[in-house]
Formats: C-alpha cells, structure tokens, sequence
C-alpha cells in the first residue's frame, strides 16, 4: 500500500516542486523587469547598500565618480591642477613624456581640451609662448570641437533651440581648419583626426568625406581605441550612417585588431547604440552576444592592465553579462571598476550612478543566490 502511495504521490510532489521553482524564477525576473521598466530617474533618498556590496567594498550612487569611468592618473591629475595657476608648462611636460602613446595622448588631451572649453587662459598663455607647438595646437582643435557640442546641449534635435543651434554649427565650422592645423603640425599624430570626426558627425560630411579621415587614422595608428569609438558613432543611424553601416565597421574593426587591443568592444557597442531597450533581454542573450561577450572577455584579460580605455570595456562586459544572467562573471567586472561611472551603459542614463548601482546590486544579489 505505501509503494502504491509513493508511486502516486511522487509525481505530484515533482509538480509542485517544479511549480515553486519556476513561481521563485519568475518572482526573481519581474523584480529584475521591474526595476528595468522604471526608468532610470534619481534615486529617492531610500537606497541601502546591499550587505554583498559593502563585503567588496562597492559605494552607494552618492559616492560614485560620474566624471570619470576610472581614477584619475595621478599625472594627469596634477596636470589638470596645474591648468587652475595657468601653469601651462606642467601641461606641456605631461605630453612630452606621453610621447607617441596615441591611446594615452588622446585620452589625456580629451580631458584637458574639455577643461580648456571652459577656462582656456593657461592654453592662451601657451600658445603665446610657443605659436607652432603641436600639442597646443591640437588642445586648441579639440577644445573647440568641445565646445561647439556644449553650446548645442546634449537633447535631442527637437529639442534644441536655433539659437543653440548656430552656435554650434558657427563653431564647429572654426574647427575645421584648427583640426587640419593641429594634423599637419604633427603628422605621426592620429588624434586631431579624431577631433575631425566630431567635427564631420556634427556637420554632416558625406560617407566619401569620412573614408577619407578615416583613410589618413588607419595610416597613423591602425587599432586605435578611440579612433574606432568616434568613427563608429559617425556611422550609427542616429548620425551619419545606419544599423548596418555601424555593425559593419564594428565587424572588421574586431576582426582585424590584435588581442589586447580592446577593439572586440565595438560590436557589442554597435549592438547598444541600436538597441538599447531595457525592457527584455533576450536580444542581449543570444548565442551570437555570448560568442562576443566571451571574444571580448579574452581581449580585456590579454590587455595592458593600464590601458586607459580598459574601464570602459569593463563597465560595458559587467552590463552584458549580467543581461545574459553571468552573475559572477558580471560581478568581477563590477568590482573593477565600481566608484566610477562615465561610462556606457550608464552614460546614457539620466542618472548615471542610480543605474549603474541597480543593476550592480541585481547582480550581486542573484550571484549570491547561486552560490
């Protein structure tokens, strides 16, 4: 009679098992779904960091850096600090030892050349003392592509104004003929091409005007990290290009780049730009998306630890292994770089270190599960 019962009784407990096993996944995801679907506004003064988050040391949205996806390199820093006394010299000191490190002089120069948009009497005094210097000449070109994108403002077209409008076009046309000067003044240099692509995104120049920058980049440095990021925004649909044109480009930038370069980033960047829906993740989880995942993993490890584009990379591997429920690999990445959030995906947000730290914690919480 008790082997009649059991034979009659397992499956319905396996049922129920399975029942309660599926009603706690679905529980789980519509949290996750949820917190998806609510958008991405300012945190409302109830966050609590996580106890997984506090073991590893993890900071809570008020204390995460939005300026910057990593630390600041201490010479760098003091650099930007030297601009304050108008010691331009410092300025020109840091380059001189950056010297034909592209990756590191164009990473160094963007952030200064943002600073000199602002407040450029130190790169005035500069270029008064030495007229033809390269690398004033090329703070000067970026700084002006810089600021013509601040006087357009970061909304979409119908939400810009005309006025904002002509300012940006006036001073970007100005660019034109500084990023060609900064380019001849230093002909090794990839960066003022870079500087023109800005230029050529916000004017439109034509595919064939592109192929040309894009032509004289390769020639310079061919596996540029920031080249490859700024030529592929000219190529998504929202600019220059279209969906197909961008996933291009990232295809054979990838393709063609050593390990260690970090180029394997920009198809799942092309990816992003174009579909960006937090909505559901089964776009993201596809075998295609794990393989690209996965051949990125292997670049970043296979990358200098010093690479000045590394965070980046990593910021944008934690959010994609966590939509493809990689919770412990996401979790590394987390850890590497939490504290610092100008990066993508986050850059995109409205509140950068709100989303940021939801997914972190998401994440964190569900690696914890499974262990």
């Amino acid at each position: 009679m008790k082997i009649i019962l059991w034979v009659v009784l397992t499956p319905v407990v396996l049922l129920l098992l399975g029942l309660g096993l599926y009603l706690l996944k679905a529980i789980v995801q519509g949290a996750f779904e949820g917190w998806r679907s609510a958008g991405n506004g300012d945190d409302d003064g109830s966050y609590r960091l996580p106890d997984e988050a506090t073991a590893l040391g993890m900071l809570p949205p008020n204390r995460q850096d939005t300026d910057n996806a990593a630390p600041v390199p201490a010479e760098l820093a003091a650099a930007k600090a030297a601009t304050l006394t108008n010691d331009w010299k410092s300025v020109a000191a840091l380059f001189e030892a950056v010297g034909t490190d592209w990756e590191r002089r164009g990473a160094y120069s963007e952030k200064l050349a943002d600073m000199a948009a602002v407040e450029d009497e130190w790169l005035i005094a500069w270029e008064t003392a030495r007229p033809d210097d390269p690398t004033a000449a090329l703070l000067r070109a970026r700084s002006t592509v810089f600021l013509a994108w601040r006087l357009r403002g970061s909304q979409r077209a119908k939400h810009t104004t005309s006025e904002q409008f002509d300012g940006f076009h006036r001073t970007l046309a100005r660019s034109r003929e500084m990023n060609a000067r900064a380019a001849d003044l230093a002909p090794g240099d990839p960066t003022p091409l870079i500087s023109e692509i800005w230029t050529a995104i916000g004017m439109g120049y034509p595919h064939s005007d592109m192929d040309r920058i894009w032509s004289e980049i390769v020639a310079r440095a061919p596996h540029h990290f920031e080249a490859h990021f700024s030529a592929l925004q000219y190529w998504c649909a929202k600019w220059r290009g279209s969906e197909q044109l961008a996933r291009a480009f990232a295809a054979e930038a990838a393709a063609g780049a050593p390990l260690g370069s970090l180029l394997t980033v920009f198809p799942l960047i092309a990816h992003f730009e174009h579909h960006d829906d937090d909505s559901t993740t089964e776009a993201d989880s596809t075998p295609e998306m794990i393989a690209l995942v996965d051949a990125c993993l292997a670049d970043a490890a296979a990358a200098p630890a010093d690479h000045p584009r590394l965070p980046e990379v990593r910021h944008l591997l934690a959010y994609y292994l966590s939509l493809q429920d990689r919770d412990a690999a996401s979790v590394e990445q987390f850890r590497l770089v939490d504290g610092h959030v100008d990066a993508l995906p986050w850059r995109y947000r409205a509140d950068p270190a709100a989303a940021y730290c939801r997914l972190r914690d998401i994440t964190l919480r569900q690696a914890a599960a499974t262990t």
